[in-house]
C-alpha cells in the first residue's frame, strides 16, 4: 500500500519576474506559461540527489533544466516549439556562465514520442517534472487603463504557439490523449523508483470549472504510475498575517465579474503538485520513428 501525504509549500514569496531576474536571459519573459523557478527547485531538491537525471517533456524556456543544473543535477528537455527550445538552450548556457555544475540537453520535437527521441535515457531518469498546457494562449502581459491612462487593455506575450499541431491548441479530449501519451513515454525513461511530478491547476472553459488535476491523476494511473503525494504550491505570498496577492489583472477581473453575477469565483492562488512513482514496468513502445532537431549544451 502506498502512503499519501499532503503539504503546503510557500513557493510564491517572490514574484515570478523577481525569481528570474539575472538567473534567466531577459527574453524568457516572452513565454506566457512558465513554471515558477521556486517550484521547480523545491521539487528537484526534494526528489533527487546531485548527479541524478531530471527530464521535462514540455520544457518551454527550460525552467526545470536550469534549476536542475544550478542544483548539480543533469537535465534533458523536449520542447515542441523551436523558438522556446532555443531560449531553453540560451538559459542553460547562462546558467553555466553563472557556475551551475549540472549539464543540460534540449531537443525540439514532439514529446508524444519522447522515449524514441531520447532512447539513450530510457530507464535513467530519477525525476520527470512538467506541466500540461492550458490552451493556446494565456493572459500574458497587460497594461490597463489604470496603468496607461488610455482606454482599453493592451496585451502581449500571450501566445504559446501558432502551430495547430501543438497540444496547446487541442480541445480537452485531444489534450488529455496527447498528455497521456507523453506520460507513457516518460514512464519508460524512469529508473526503478523514479518519480513523476506534475504541476497543474483547475481552469475554466466558458465559465465552467475543469478539474484538470483530477483528469491528470487518472491519466497517470492508466499509464502505470502510483499516486504518492499532493502538494499545494502557493502562487501568492505569505505576509504578516495576510496573503500577498500575485493574481493577474484578468484573474481578478474574471473573479469580480463572477461575483457581480452571483457566482463566488476566486482567483487561483496555488498550483497542485501531483507526485507519482512508477508502479510497473513500462509497456512496450509502438514501433516507429520520430524526427526532431537537437540542440545540446555540454
Amino acid at each position: 500500500m502506498v502512503e499519501v501525504t499532503m503539504s503546503v509549500w510557500a513557493t510564491g514569496q517572490r514574484p515570478s519576474r523577481v525569481q528570474r531576474r539575472g538567473r534567466y536571459v531577459p527574453e524568457s519573459m516572452q513565454h506566457p506559461g512558465k513554471m515558477l523557478p521556486s517550484i521547480a527547485a523545491r521539487v528537484i531538491e526534494t526528489y533527487t540527489s546531485p548527479g541524478e537525471l531530471v527530464v521535462d517533456p514540455m520544457c518551454g524556456i527550460g525552467t526545470t533544466l536550469v534549476e536542475a543544473a544550478h542544483l548539480g543535477r543533469h537535465a534533458a528537455g523536449v520542447e515542441y516549439e523551436e523558438r522556446w527550445a532555443r531560449l531553453a538552450v540560451a538559459n542553460l548556457g547562462h546558467a553555466r556562465k553563472q557556475g551551475a555544475s549540472g549539464f543540460g540537453r534540449v531537443m525540439a520535437g514532439d514529446s508524444r514520442h519522447i522515449a524514441r527521441l531520447l532512447p539513450d535515457l530510457v530507464g535513467k531518469a530519477a525525476l520527470v517534472l512538467t506541466s500540461p498546457p492550458y490552451g493556446a494562449a494565456t493572459h500574458g502581459h497587460i497594461r490597463s487603463t489604470r496603468d496607461t491612462g488610455e482606454p482599453g487593455v493592451r496585451k502581449w506575450n500571450q501566445r504559446y504557439s501558432h502551430d495547430r499541431a501543438n497540444l496547446a491548441h487541442q480541445q480537452l479530449p485531444q489534450l488529455l490523449d496527447g498528455f497521456g501519451r507523453i506520460l507513457a513515454g516518460c514512464v519508460a525513461l524512469l529508473r526503478p523508483g523514479g518519480v513523476v511530478a506534475i504541476t497543474v491547476r483547475p481552469y475554466r472553459i466558458r465559465g465552467e470549472l475543469v478539474d484538470l488535476p483530477g483528469r491528470v491523476q487518472s491519466l497517470a494511473r492508466e499509464n502505470g504510475l502510483a499516486f504518492v503525494d499532493r502538494i499545494v504550491c502557493l502562487l501568492c505570498g505569505l505576509g504578516d498575517g495576510q496573503l500577498l496577492n500575485r493574481a493577474s489583472f484578468f484573474q481578478l477581473h474574471e473573479a469580480r465579474k463572477g461575483w457581480a453575477r452571483g457566482l463566488p469565483i476566486h482567483a487561483v492562488a496555488h498550483e497542485d503538485l501531483l507526485v507519482f512513482r512508477r508502479s510497473q514496468m513500462p509497456a512496450q513502445l509502438d514501433p516507429g520513428s520520430a524526427l526532431a532537431t537537437v540542440h545540446e549544451l555540454e
